[in-house]
């Protein structure tokens, strides 16, 4: 299963999600770049050169969608991307087969000029009906620093169930380790939920 599975571009109220193509990388570098957005990020090259190096990689542009603001002004605008990688749940040997590709770990980024407006919340509304619809999962999940309230509070919004709350399990990259959460979400629970 991949994210070819879906028809693209998927438009919102408000927005456009479409698969990130190499001309987008400028534009999500410039917020990607900035203190604020990469102290929460897993990967933050420092340069735009190691970015792009990083993001010319088919793999993970396979799983990485823009979202595109198309009334902003001056034109269309990138003002977040968001990650959806497909994954297997798991099993005991004997039905590995039948929990392959059956889950979605999702990871979103938001500029910051364009928080505070709930964009974020329909953006990643409309990758987990992607999810649940298009794609046919069964289960979303979604992790966080404890101290990234914005991210752990959207998904608490969008219905996700906290499953984990880790105790200094992630090390930052300023060296401290700190506490962790995970969240939830199965095909289920979702319908009625926007």
């Amino acid at each position: 299963m991949s994210l070819s599975a879906a028809a693209w571009p998927i438009r919102t109220e408000r927005l456009e999600l479409r698969p990130l193509e190499i001309a987008d990388l400028d534009a999500v570098w410039a917020f990607r770049r900035l203190p604020e957005v990469s102290e929460w990020l897993g990967r933050a090259p420092a340069t735009r050169e190691e970015f792009h190096e990083t993001y010319s990689d088919s793999e993970r542009r396979a799983t990485t969608l823009v979202i595109v603001l198309p009334d902003a002004d001056g034109g269309p605008a990138i003002i977040g991307d968001l990650m959806i990688r497909i994954g297997d749940g798991w099993a005991q040997a004997e039905v590995a087969e039948e929990a392959h590709g059956t889950e979605a770990e999702l990871g979103w980024v938001l500029a910051p000029a364009y928080t505070g407006r709930g964009y974020a919340r329909e953006a990643v509304s409309a990758a987990i009906d992607v999810c649940f619809g298009a794609l046919g999962l069964r289960r979303v999940h979604a992790g966080c620093f404890a101290a990234n309230e914005p991210s752990w509070r959207l998904m608490e919004r969008l219905g996700m169930r906290r499953e984990e709350f880790s105790r200094r399990t992630a090390l930052h990259r300023s060296g401290e380790w700190m506490d962790g959460m995970n969240y939830g979400l199965l095909a289920e629970e979702w319908p009625g939920r926007r």
